[in-house]
């Protein structure tokens, strides 16, 4: 099923040659690195300075299917949007592709939570975030 990804951000990603395991393929462990990378790409894409000085997010949650192995050489074109947000919780999801098709090889649900750059604490998502994301 073909999803539109017009109005998502997305990260083309090469695969190199240590991302692959002895079957061959991307390891696993690969792909939650891919998620994290398209999720900051995103957030540094979209946040100004100023913002990114108050503001820093944690993984609190993965979920991720594995749906078809990335080989040696492919290259990789990863989509993230944010879903619910409650507190100082955010949902993204991240749906990585062979770059070029529409072949979706995994996809992926999180849980981020804002911190206050400064303390190190959560912090309520406020409107001007939202707005960003």
């Amino acid at each position: 099923m073909a999803h539109s990804h017009q109005d998502k951000f997305s990260l083309s990603i090469s695969v190199k040659p240590e991302d692959i395991d002895e079957l061959g393929h991307v390891n696993n462990v690969v792909y939650v690195r891919w998620v994290q990378e398209v999720s900051a790409a995103h957030w540094a894409h979209v946040a100004p300075q100023e913002i990114k000085e108050k503001y820093l997010w944690v993984i609190l949650r993965h979920e991720i299917d594995f749906l078809k192995p990335a080989m040696p050489h492919d290259e990789i074109t990863g989509y993230t949007w944010v879903g619910e947000h409650q507190g100082a919780k955010f949902e993204r999801f991240v749906s990585l592709y062979r770059g070029g098709t529409e072949e979706l090889l995994a996809s992926a649900n999180t849980t981020w939570c804002l911190l206050d750059a400064q303390t190190m604490r959560p912090r309520r998502i406020e409107q001007e975030l939202i707005d960003l994301l």
